[in-house]
C-alpha cells in the first residue's frame, strides 16, 4: 500500500495494549478529560488551542483529504482514548514528522513507547515513507527516552529554534526504514 491509499480511509493499527485509530464523536468525553490539561503543553510549543479545550470542534467540519495521519490512542482494556499521534509534514512521500501526546493520568506506563513503535512500524511496512523525524524540547527527557527506545537517533540540536509558537532549544530525532532491520 501507499500513502495515497490512506487519503480517504485512515488506518487502524493494533498494538499489544493499544489501538491507534481515527477519532470519532464518541471520543469527545475521553478527550475532554485530558486535552485541556495545560501540563501536556509544557514542551509542546503552544498552549491548549480551541479544539484542545473543546474537542467537539474536531467533528464540526468534515476532515480534509490528506496523506497525513492523526490517530487517537485507544486503551483496549477501557476502550477510552488516552492520547493521540500524528505523522504529518510529509515531504515527497519519503519522510514525515511524528508527534505524540499521552494523557497525564496514563503517562509512565509505556504507552508512549508502544504507540510510537506501532506507528513507526506501520509507516515503514505499509507506506513508502523512508524516514520519520521528530522535534523534542531539550527539557523533555521523557519524550527523548520514548524516541530512543523506539530506535530513533538524536541527530542534532537546534538552538533557540521555533517549536510551533515557542522559541526554545530542541533536538531533532530521526529513524530510517533501514534502521528497523
Amino acid at each position: 500500500m501507499a500513502l495515497a491509499d490512506y487519503i480517504e480511509h485512515k488506518p487502524v493499527i493494533d498494538a499489544a495494549r493499544l489501538r491507534l485509530r481515527p477519532l470519532c464523536p464518541d471520543d469527545i468525553p475521553a478527550l475532554k478529560e485530558w486535552t485541556p490539561d495545560k501540563s501536556i503543553y509544557a514542551y509542546w510549543g503552544k498552549s491548549p488551542g480551541k479544539t484542545d479545550k473543546n474537542p467537539e470542534l474536531l467533528f464540526q467540519k468534515p476532515e480534509k483529504p490528506s496523506k497525513s495521519f492523526h490517530l487517537g490512542v485507544e486503551e483496549k482494556a477501557s476502550g477510552k482514548i488516552i492520547g493521540d499521534i500524528w505523522a504529518y509534514l510529509i515531504e515527497n512521500d519519503r519522510m514525515a514528522c511524528v508527534a505524540i501526546r499521552i494523557a497525564p493520568a496514563c503517562q509512565g506506563r509505556g504507552y508512549g513507547t508502544e504507540t510510537l513503535s506501532a506507528m513507526t512500524r506501520f509507516c515503514f511496512a505499509h507506506t513508502e515513507l523512508q524516514r520519520l523525524w521528530a522535534k523534542v524540547d531539550v527539557r523533555n527527557t521523557a519524550s527523548q527516552r520514548i524516541l530512543e527506545k523506539c530506535g530513533y537517533t538524536r541527530e542534532g540540536l537546534i538552538r533557540q529554534g521555533k517549536m510551533v509558537s515557542a522559541w526554545c532549544d530542541y533536538y531533532i530525532y530521526g529513524i530510517l526504514s533501514g534502521d528497523m532491520a
